[in-house]
């Protein structure tokens, strides 16, 4: 073998194997981020649509049993249910026992042996699935029944009557099992698709909630990657094949002058006049170009690996404009930043919409609570007090009845405040830690700092702000063990701030578990564009948190 050959060998296969371990590292590691982005959202999208779904049908539930005598609820005559598969009132799935196999979700009273049927409005549950923010083109949510067939309309199978289509996926038996998980299997119709998967209890209704999108659609940017990357190393490799020519013509010409002078005075030829460099930089230079080369490969190994772990802030300088590598790597990595931020957008705007639809519901639940309720024991105390004749039996009901209607009013008051909406977050507060210094043994200041009358502290801005007191005020009295609590609340130019402290026996800021008290804290300074400072020691611990107004 002629060392043209094997330099030639040795130089383009060290190039070639570099690049394709660059290249499949940078695949598989973009390959799993985009899984892990993927069955994220996919679940998100889940999650949100099985509370929907929860909540509609335990409203639906209330309703039925809230019917006055007389009062009729929706009824379907093409139902046949055996009363001895029904023992007990609750929510059950009647699709079976459907004529024409609809989907049925059917409630049960049972009083005196009396049963009165119901049914739910199957489009309200279908409008729920058919929402289809974030699912993509190929994507969809839908239920399953137990005995493995749909309870909800297949939009690849519109004709179909869902009960009709089995539904035997490896989602649905774990689902079945009482497991939730989110993976890639063969969906219903035999496509792989992306799927995430739970159960779905109430009362006696199970069914199997997946949301789910073909693999082919989410792999498309993944595809690109992959012909980029092939492209880009046949253009590597074409362009080492062509310099690596080059650099043997400088390796091999010194050799073979000198080949040449041997054999001029191998043949007695001692007065030969041709002269050939006597110190040749030639081959010093060629190992300085592969040493070059092989630091420049090292780098960029190295920078694909920061970026398989991650580690978008590594940074790596293209040897020149005409640097393919460093410049593909570099805009690998922005675009990795790039859907890091787009996703953490997504990740702060759903958490902001769930916090959004807690307080409303929490702001429903207190209006109920104020608006329902309140008004019917007053009228009660209203009719003990004319109605009841015996003086000791009325002043005890009386009690009862005022005390109850105090716990109503701080229940309707721990839901939703509403001075917040009417009078701000200050006087909110103020509010709250007067009415706790009644209830608890801790001594507990609160310094109002915030402009009365003009504060620019948004209504959205002050729930946060008061929810994240309220969760601190509950770590110190169940956890900490605080008896002094300290909170002072400022508002500035741009920004408000929260200071609070309690001298509770502390925790360890790294130990915070997901699902903690300071956990929901933290989620709530994210969405509301805040930073937190947290500092914790025995007799001493101090939050600090500032939030940008809204100006």
């Amino acid at each position: 073998m002629s060392i043209k050959t094997l330099i030639a060998i040795i130089i383009n296969s060290l190039i070639v194997f570099a690049v394709s371990i660059l290249s499949i590292t940078s695949y598989k590691q973009f390959s799993k981020v985009l899984d892990d982005r993927i069955l994220l959202q996919l679940n998100s999208i889940k999650t949100l649509k099985k509370n929907q779904i929860e909540n509609l049908i335990e409203n639906e539930w209330n309703a039925f049993l809230n019917l006055e005598d007389g009062e009729h609820y929706l009824e379907d005559q093409k139902i046949k249910i055996p009363k001895n598969k029904i023992k007990t009132s609750g929510i059950y799935d009647f699709t079976p026992y459907h004529s024409e196999g609809k989907t049925t979700i059917g409630m049960v009273s049972i009083k005196n042996n009396k049963y009165t049927f119901g049914y739910i409005d199957y489009n309200k549950i279908k409008t729920i699935l058919e929402e289809r923010t974030g699912m993509g083109e190929s994507g969809e949510s839908y239920l399953v029944g137990t005995d493995f067939t749909m309870r909800s309309e297949s939009r690849f199978y519109k004709d179909s009557i869902p009960s009709s289509i089995i539904v035997n996926t490896n989602g649905v038996k774990s689902a079945a099992l009482g497991k939730q998980g989110k993976t890639i299997f063969k969906d219903y119709r035999g496509i792989n698709v992306y799927s995430v998967y739970s159960l779905l209890t109430i009362s006696n209704l199970k069914l199997i909630l997946l949301s789910e999108i073909d693999e082919s659609e989410v792999t498309i940017p993944l595809n690109n990657l992959k012909i980029k990357l092939i492209e880009l190393t046949i253009t590597i490799i074409f362009i080492s094949i062509i310099l690596s020519f080059f650099l043997i013509r400088i390796i091999t010409n010194p050799i073979n002058n000198m080949k040449e002078s041997l054999k001029t005075m191998a043949n007695g030829d001692y007065t030969q006049t041709i002269e050939f460099p006597k110190k040749s930089n030639e081959i010093k230079e060629m190992f300085t170009a592969l040493a070059n080369l092989k630091k420049s490969l090292q780098g960029a190994v190295e920078f694909s690996n920061e970026l398989g772990k991650m580690n978008l802030n590594a940074t790596h300088a293209p040897k020149s404009k005409n640097d393919l590598l460093g410049s593909s790597l570099i805009a690998m990595r922005d675009k990795l930043l790039e859907f890091r931020n787009k996703e953490k957008v997504n990740r702060i705007l759903t958490k902001k919409l769930l916090f959004d639809g807690l307080e409303e519901e929490r702001k429903r639940l207190s209006r109920e609570l104020h608006d329902g309720i309140g008004p019917l024991l007053t009228s009660l105390k209203f009719y003990i007090e004319n109605r009841i004749a015996d003086t000791n039996q009325k002043k005890e009901m009386k009690e009862i009845v005022d005390t109850t209607i105090s716990e109503i009013r701080l229940m309707s008051s721990a839901l939703r405040p509403t001075s917040i909406d009417d009078f701000g977050v200050g006087p909110t507060l103020t509010n709250y830690v007067k009415s706790l210094e009644n209830s608890i043994n801790i001594n507990i200041k609160f310094e109002d700092s915030t402009n009365t009358g003009n504060s620019k502290i948004s209504n959205n801005q002050g729930t946060n702000i008061f929810r994240i007191c309220q969760e601190l005020v509950n770590n110190s009295i169940k956890h900490a063990e605080a008896k002094n609590i300290t909170i002072t609340l400022s508002e500035f130019d741009n920004f408000v701030a929260l200071f609070y402290f309690d001298d509770g026996k502390g925790f360890d800021v790294k130990k915070v578990t997901l699902g903690s008290g300071i956990t929901n804290i933290y989620e709530r300074v994210e969405i509301c564009d805040g930073t937190i400072q947290i500092e914790s020691n025995k007799h001493k611990t101090t939050f600090e948190i500032e939030i940008p107004l809204i100006i």
